[in-house]
């Protein structure tokens, strides 16, 4: 996955409209390196429809409009391509970014809720 499904697929994920995320990261006004100027909506269109290839010091901007840190444009280890994902990815991150603050024994315990619901999954019960 390319950071830039990533970013397209956060701005879904957070219900935002690719006018409305253009727009907030203007309001920002990033200056880009290479002209010294804010880039234009056109610019950014063309970034998020990979026809532009992004510039890095857009980076820190855009994950201020996508209320993520800079370092989560970058992890992929989720899989981001389906709507079921679209619709629980959000939560398993938060799972797993406060499994560090969870004692053994919880996580533990979380481990055989989970194992009984894969094995009921694999035994045909589809829905718990």
């Amino acid at each position: 996955m390319e950071i830039i499904d990533k970013i397209n697929y956060l701005i879904k994920e957070k219900n935002l409209q690719k006018k409305d995320f253009v727009k907030m990261l203007q309001e920002l006004e990033p200056k880009l390196k290479s002209t010294g100027e804010i880039p234009s909506e056109q610019t950014i269109y063309g970034y998020l429809n990979g026809k532009r290839e992004l510039k890095v010091e857009l980076i820190p901007y855009i994950a201020e409009v996508l209320e993520v840190d800079e370092q989560e444009l970058f992890r992929f280890d989720i899989e981001y391509a389906s709507e079921y994902n679209i619709r629980y990815s959000k939560d398993a991150r938060e799972i797993l970014e406060l499994l560090y603050y969870t004692p053994k024994p919880m996580i533990e315990h979380i481990k055989i809720v989970l194992r009984k619901y894969k094995k009921n999954y694999e035994d045909g019960v589809k829905e718990i």
